[in-house]
């Protein structure tokens, strides 16, 4: 009766519990079960589903073998209490027995996860592996612990041991869809500790086997094997079974079929995600109707009965002759034959910075649903989960704009009942299997179709003679075409003839099209020619800033207008085709108007002051709002009043996450930004900017961008900046050195940077680069000297007034002392810094603060305390986005949990480290983590797996000169590792 409305007077339902302490509730309210012996009555019933127990059998169940005296008494004194707590007709007596009879739907916990069970199972016979997995999560959750936890009696004992068998088993199965469906890097931790607590199921080590195996650590997998095999000799005297010695031998030979789930992959979510990423097909397409057909049989080849293998079609033709127009109105067509759903990106191969192959597929892989903890980080990876995300699903595939065959390879789906739809400026002849259709200009009836869909047709009826000269003037050029007819349309007062007139001049017309740029540059005059002066100094202008795309907010910058004016120019130049609203309120040039314009600006713009002048704008914009971004998330840091002061303002923003969003929304464009503007008299804010977006390198995302860009700074202010300038962009590159794991590089240029800030008189750069270089000393085990570089950063931050520089030197200062080993004064430390952060509202940097905080107190033994800073640390790193960080937090919780003798929750928190860290935080760090689930694989007594992870550690350090090798050699001694 859950969720009925009740009368007055009317009870709520009952709901029993046994996957648990054996409770009761009525409605929300929990009823009190009395004492164990009679909590063991109720569970005895309750399992019994309805049927009646005899005194005899509740007897046994109690107390087995020796039962009290007065047992028979005991049980009915058991059955009254209950009978009052339950109310009347829940408890029945029926031949000298007692019965709880069928509870309702929903009433008992076991019965649900039963149903939810069995639902799962035909689930996975379906082929619906996500909706299984989910379900099976679910059942999993209703478990409060051991399930009749606290009950007495052999009965109970004998229940427990099969319901935590029951749940294990569909622990297994779950884990099972977990690596059917990829997710096979998050699964690593979770069995990790699951064969820790089970070290004789073999099940679970064979999942752990594959899971590693299918996260590229081949010889941890075979490691698990060893370790397998010697326990059971060990304990049992038998080898492991048939099925997990095959396993073996298929990692051994690398078989290729463990590489890929081995059923159909979906999305490991709730529902299936089925994206609808095509861009809006034009209202106006007109003609090509030829081309329509064809490729629309292609595609229909891959829905089709008949179609048993991956549909694939190229259309090839110069810039604006309507690929993409053709493509998705094609595609929009064939979307019905498609349901679970069509990608679309456009691959930029016109363009300087072609899409980056991998880019793509991380994309793609998100928009099918995979998390981004299971994308892999290689191409090769990448390219086979996402076929294997496609297996068995029906998904079209418009790849816009690529550069070559070798662009696209990596992006086919590859599977039955797929279909790829490519277009390019070259023809794709590498393409194996492809359908290449070379597409040219319209013939001259569609052309003049085209032209009086968009201008109208009783203009083009009175004037039909000059609309066919106005379309050949045009080259018969689709985009030509229609700027030209959205310019007479716009103009009410002219008629075709003059269009026709302005057109007459050869020098405006396309002669021939093979000419490539040239041809379409001369498309492109045609529009630019009858823009207002507004419209075409905004069309020049806008044009000159690096980057895939631009916001309104910084495009206004570009002008030097409100935001209302620049969104009206904008929006008129997306009507005339000249400009692209790639999303509201972000416009971008297809890649040949983007050239087209700059040139324009380099011919019309007048003065030419002025183009230097609005990427002088944009840079203020960018470096303003990156600065509002740094003081808003680390309040009482005077980095951004030693930065440059701009004569452009920037974004004001509500709070901290509104502004990390818009960094990290901003940081293509913001990093194309500095990299424009790292000659010339910009230099110097561009180095600004840099230090002030130095989140978007400590984060981890675009850290390769941002590396990038600190290289052309710093080689820029190496040429032609003074010590200043020099000094902060040099201050910049430690910053990206210390990220990476690069520890001499980070050294050597930090002291560099605070050589040329003592000579600039700096105080922001010399106080950093002393921090910086006590960091470098600490990660390179010199403390003492450590100790020194701090103390002088603290002294300069303090006579700045920078309290929060000041405390992350205390900070660091203080991981200084505990590796000297004086852990009483690095707590001290630590807790200086906190207060110095806490007073000033910093969150991100106090989380550094009990970072350190949380290290000292693992020194000192005081394992709890460590552990509850640590935790409260990572909480903010990960709503901060903060991957580095996350991952070394966890990285020290594992250290802690090992000093604390659990190894097997060390061995779980060192996996998630791994896991997090991969990627651009340096193999230092991966040692450093791979060590210490090492010694908790050790500690749980597989001897294979953890030297397999010592020796990768100690090939790590061996290879980048680090003094941690020392530390580990000994631990691959058969003693240490046994």
């Amino acid at each position: 009766m859950d969720g009925e409305p009740r009368t007055p007077g009317q009870r709520a339902a009952l709901r029993f519990g046994v996957l648990g302490p054996v409770r009761a509730w009525r409605g929300d309210e929990p009823l009190a079960t009395g004492s164990p012996m009679q909590r063991a009555l109720l569970a005895a019933l309750l399992l019994r589903e309805g049927r009646t127990a005899t005194a005899a059998e509740l007897i046994d169940a109690l107390w087995g073998e020796e039962p009290p005296p007065r047992a028979l008494a005991a049980v009915r004194t058991y059955a009254s209490r209950l009978r009052k707590v339950l109310g009347e007709g829940v408890l029945v007596s029926e031949s000298g027995g007692y019965a709880v009879p069928g509870p309702a739907d929903g009433a008992l916990d076991l019965t649900d996860v039963q149903d939810v069970a069995v639902a799962a199972e035909k689930a996975r016979a379906a082929g619906d592996l996500g909706r299984a997995r989910e379900l099976l999560r679910g059942a999993l959750a209703r478990w409060d612990g051991e399930a009749l936890a606290g009950v007495p009696g052999p009965y109970a004992q004998g229940q427990r041991v099969r319901l935590e068998e029951w749940r294990l088993q569909l622990l297994e199965t779950r884990l099972d869809l977990d690596l059917a469906q990829g997710c096979h890097a998050e699964a690593v931790s979770e069995l990790t500790a699951l064969t820790a607590a089970h070290p004789l199921r073999e099940r679970l080590r064979e999942l752990l086997m594959l899971a590693l195996y299918r996260s590229g650590r081949q010889a941890e997998a075979l490691a698990v094997y060893a370790d397998t095999r010697q326990l059971l000799a060990q304990e049992l005297g038998v080898d492991p079974r048939a099925r997990l010695q095959e396993l073996q031998r298929r990692v051994l030979r690398a078989d290729p079929a463990l590489a890929e789930p081995a059923g159909p992959v979906e999305r490991p979510a709730p529902a299936p995600v089925r994206p609808a990423q095509l861009p809006a097909t034009v209202p106006d397409f007109t003609g090509r109707a030829a081309f329509v057909r064809e490729l629309s049989e292609v595609l229909g080849s891959a829905a089709g009965t008949a179609g048993r293998v991956m549909a694939l079609s190229a259309v090839a033709g110069i810039g604006g002759v309507g690929k993409t127009t053709l493509a998705v109105h094609v595609a929009h067509q064939a979307r019905a034959a498609f349901p679970d759903g069509q990608l679309y990106v456009d691959l930029q191969g016109a363009g300087t910075r072609p899409a980056e192959p991998e880019t793509v597929l991380g994309a793609f892989l998100r928009a099918l649903g995979t998390p981004d903890s299971a994308v892999p980080d290689s191409l090769q990876e990448r390219a086979a989960l996402y076929r294997s995300v496609l297996d068995g699903r029906r998904v079209l595939v418009l790849l816009d704009n690529a550069r070559d065959a070798a662009q696209v390879r990596p992006l086919l789906p590859g599977a039955a009942g797929c279909a790829a739809l490519v277009t390019s400026r070259v023809r794709l002849a590498g393409l194996a299997g492809a359908h290449l259709v070379d597409l040219d200009v319209m013939s001259p009836e569609e052309a003049l179709a085209l032209f009086t869909r968009i201008v109208g047709a009783e203009r083009v009826a009175a004037e039909r003679e000059a609309a066919l000269d106005v379309v050949a003037a045009c080259g018969f050029l689709p985009l030509a075409i229609r700027i030209a007819a959205a310019r007479l349309a716009a103009r009410r007062t002219w008629t075709v003839s003059v269009l026709a007139a302005k057109l007459a001049d050869e020098r405006r017309r396309l002669d021939e099209l093979q000419t490539g740029d040239l041809a379409v540059a001369a498309t492109f005059e045609l529009g630019y020619g009858q823009l207002e002066p507004a419209q075409a100094r905004a069309f020049r202008l806008l044009g000159l800033a690096d980057g895939p795309d631009i916001s309104l907010a910084a495009a206004a910058a570009v002008l030097d207008l409100p935001a209302e004016d620049a969104e009206d120019l904008l929006e008129s130049l997306v009507d005339t085709s000249l400009l692209e609203s790639a999303a509201p309120g972000r416009y971008r040039y297809h890649d040949l108007v983007r050239l087209y314009a700059r040139a324009c600006a380099e011919r019309d713009e007048s003065p030419p002051g002025e183009r230097a002048a609005a990427l002088a704008r944009l840079l203020d914009f960018y470096l303003a709002t990156a600065s509002a971004v740094y003081a808003i998330e680390r309040p009482g840091d005077r980095l951004v009043d030693h930065l440059a002061a701009t004569a452009y303002p920037g974004l004001a923003f509500a709070d901290r996450h509104a502004a990390r969003d818009w960094l990290y929304a901003e940081a293509h464009v913001l990093l194309a930004c500095v990299q424009q503007s790292a000659k010339g008299p910009a230099l110097a804010r561009a180095v600004d900017l840099l230090w002030a977006a130095k989140d978007l390198a400590e984060s981890g995302a675009n850290a390769k961008q941002y590396e990038v860009a600190a290289l052309a700074l710093r080689d820029a202010a190496e040429d032609a900046a003074g010590p200043g300038v020099l000094s902060r962009a040099l201050t910049t590159l430690t910053n990206v050195h210390l990220v990476a794991g690069r520890f001499a590089a980070a050294e050597e240029q930090a002291r560099l940077a605070m050589e040329l800030a003592a000579l600039a008189g700096d105080p922001a750069p010399h106080c950093w680069a002393a921090n910086d270089r006590g960091i470098s000393a600490i990660y390179q085990g010199r403390n003492a000297e450590a100790e020194g570089y701090l103390r002088q950063a603290i002294e300069i931050f303090r006579a700045d007034r920078n309290l929060a520089g000041e405390a992350s030197a205390l900070c660091n200062l203080s991981r200084s002392h505990l590796a000297l080993g004086r852990t009483t004064s690095a707590v001290e430390l630590a807790r200086q810094g906190i207060a110095i952060y806490d007073r000033l509202g910093h969150a991100l940097r106090g989380a550094n603060g009990r970072y350190a905080l949380g290290l000292a107190l693992t020194g000192q033994g005081r394992l709890d305390a460590a552990v509850d800073r640590l935790t409260e640390a990572l909480e903010v790193f990960r709503d901060s986005r903060q991957r580095l960080w996350e991952g070394m937090t966890l990285f020290r919780l594992a250290e802690a949990r090992l000093a604390g003798r659990d190894p097997a929750r060390a061995a779980a928190l060192a996996e998630q480290a791994l896991a997090v860290l991969r990627g651009d935080s340096g193999e230092w760090r991966r040692g450093n983590v791979l060590t210490v689930l090492g010694r908790a694989l050790g500690a749980l007594g597989q001897t294979g797996r953890a030297r397999a992870c010592l020796q990768e550690a100690l090939t790590v350090f061996e290879r980048l000169g680090a003094p941690e090798a020392d530390e580990v050699r000994p631990l691959l001694r058969p003693a240490a590792v046994a």
